[in-house]
C-alpha cells in the first residue's frame, strides 16, 4: 500500500520506497553505508558557508542543506549528526527533530538558532539534542558539541551493528529451533521442553545444541542476553507452569 506524503508529513520528493512501518514510527530500510558527515541545516547560506568551513578545517566531512525538506530528501544515506536551526521554511528544526526521532537512523542534533527560547531548549534536549546553542557561537564551542555528537553517533551506530549481527545469526535458527529457543530462555530444562513439545528429551538437546552454536552462545545466559537484544519473550510451557 503506498503512502500519502502529505499524509506523513514528509516532502513531496521523500523517497517512499526506502520507508516502511513499525510502531507507528518511520523505518529505513537498509540505509547504504556512508562516511559519517556533520549535516548543517540552515537556510542562512552565510551561515551554511561559514560552518562547513569551519567543521571542514577541523577534518569533519561536512553536507549542507537549506531546509529539512532539502534534508529529508536525502535521508536514507545519512550518518552523522546534524546542526539544525530551529526557524527553516517548511518543517522546524524542531519538527525535523520530531521526524528523525522516528526513524532508524542515529543522528545525534546539536540545535543552533537566533531564536531559542527556555521552553524550545527544554522540548528539544528532552527528545536527545545533544546542545541547544545561541547564534553567534563561538568556534570552540560549537566544535565541543560537534566532538561530543560525533561520539555519541558512532556509540549508536555500534550498538545498531551489534544488533544487526546478533539478528543475522538468529534468523539461521530453524522455526523449530526458535520454538526450543522461546522455551530455553524461560529457564526450562530439556526434558520440561520435550514434554511441552511432545518430542523425545534427545532431540531437544540436539535443537539446543544447534541453538548454541549458530548463535555463538556458550550458556542460557547468552541466549537470555540475545533475547533483550532482540526483543524476544520466553514461551511459558505447562510444565514451567507446573501443569
Amino acid at each position: 500500500m503506498s503512502m500519502d506524503p502529505k499524509a506523513s508529513g514528509l516532502p513531496a520528493r521523500f523517497p517512499l520506497e526506502s520507508i516502511g512501518r513499525r510502531s507507528g514510527g518511520i523505518v529505513i530500510r537498509n540505509p547504504e553505508e556512508v562516511t559519517p558527515a556533520v549535516h548543517v541545516v540552515d537556510d542562512d547560506e552565510d551561515v551554511r558557508v561559514a560552518t562547513a568551513r569551519l567543521l571542514k578545517l577541523a577534518g569533519y566531512a561536512v553536507q549542507t542543506y537549506a531546509s529539512a525538506s532539502d534534508f529529508l530528501v536525502r535521508l536514507p544515506t545519512v550518518s552523522g549528526c546534524v546542526i539544525l536551526d530551529v526557524r527553516l521554511p517548511g518543517p522546524s528544526g524542531l519538527e525535523l527533530q520530531e521526524m528523525l526521532v522516528k526513524t532508524a537512523h542515529v543522528l545525534p542534533i546539536i540545535f543552533v538558532t537566533g531564536h531559542g527560547d527556555i521552553p524550545m531548549t527544554v522540548r528539544a534536549i528532552k527528545a536527545g539534542a545533544v546542545d541547544f546553542l545561541t547564534k553567534p557561537v563561538r568556534k570552540d564551542i560549537l566544535l565541543g558539541a560537534v566532538s561530543r555528537a560525533m561520539a555519541r553517533a558512532a556509540e549508536e551506530r555500534g550498538a545498531q551493528e551489534q544488533v544487526r549481527a546478533t539478528r543475522a545469526r538468529y534468523d539461521r535458527l530453524t522455526p523449530r529451533e526458535r520454538e526450543v529457543f522461546a522455551h530455553l530462555i524461560s529457564g526450562q530444562l530439556n526434558k520440561q521442553i520435550a514434554f511441552d513439545l511432545g518430542t523425545a528429551e534427545r532431540t531437544i538437546k540436539a535443537h539446543r545444541h544447534s541453538i548454541m552454536q549458530k548463535l555463538e552462545a556458550d550458556s542460557v545466559a547468552d541466549l537470555i542476553r540475545t533475547s533483550s537484544e532482540l526483543n524476544i519473550a520466553p514461551t511459558r510451557g505447562a510444565q514451567a507452569k507446573g501443569i
